[in-house]
Parts: structure tokens; sequence; C-alpha cells
């Protein structure tokens, strides 16, 4: 099994910036591929990022890429998304979530185990 927690959610306004962290802990980190996803009110879940377990590749959502970077500590058992620039249709609540696959980072049905979600609002 495998615990995750994002934090780092909130209120900002469009342009702004917020950095997402989801802390890991039970089976071995390292072992896991890791996304991040996010759901509007009244939309599907939707892929935004995932890094592989090693960090050397990142994937990105079109609707993000160049505004949002994920990243991960091996050392500390988090994986974060810096997100930049962002606009009101950022806002969801956002999850993290952890594969044992090596591939279809970009597929919620490839993940094993989800955190809860934080809550991202912007506001225009």
């Amino acid at each position: 099994q495998v615990q995750l927690v994002e934090s780092g959610g909130g209120l900002v306004q469009t342009g702004g910036s917020l950095r997402l962290s989801c802390a890991a802990s039970g089976r071995t980190f390292r072992n896991y591929g890791m996304g991040w996803f996010r759901q509007a009110p009244g939309k599907e879940r939707e892929f935004v990022a995932a890094i592989s377990w090693s960090g050397g590749s990142t994937y990105y959502a079109d609707s993000v890429k160049g505004r949002f970077t994920i990243s991960r500590d091996n050392a500390k058992n988090t994986v974060y998304l810096q997100m930049n620039s962002l606009k009101p249709e950022d806002t969801a609540v956002y999850y993290c979530a952890a594969t044992s696959s090596a591939h279809g980072l970009g597929k919620s049905n490839e993940y094993d185990y989800w955190g809860q979600g934080t809550q991202v609002t912007v506001s225009s």
C-alpha cells in the first residue's frame, strides 16, 4: 500500500502561482511513477503531468505545458507540481497518484494509488 497526501492548494488570482506537494508513505516511493490529475466540477478527471520513477522523464498535458513543472524528491518521498501563470480554467481538485507501471503514465487507469485531492481555485 502507498498512502498519498496532497497539500498546497488554495485560492490564487489569474497569473499567480502555486506549488502542490504530494507526500507518500508506505511502500518504496522510488519504485513508482507519479502523476497529477485534476477534476473540475461537472467534468471528468483529466491528466495534468507525470514523472517516471527516476525523475528522468516527464510528461504534460498540452493545456499546462510551459506553465506547470512536475518534479520529485525521492529522498523526501515527495512529488511536486509547480503551477505558474494560472488561469481560471485551471480551477479543479488536483489529485496525485502512484503507478507501478512504466508505461501509460498519462492514463488514470494505470494508477494504483490516489490521494484525497486538494482544491485549487483561480479567480479572474
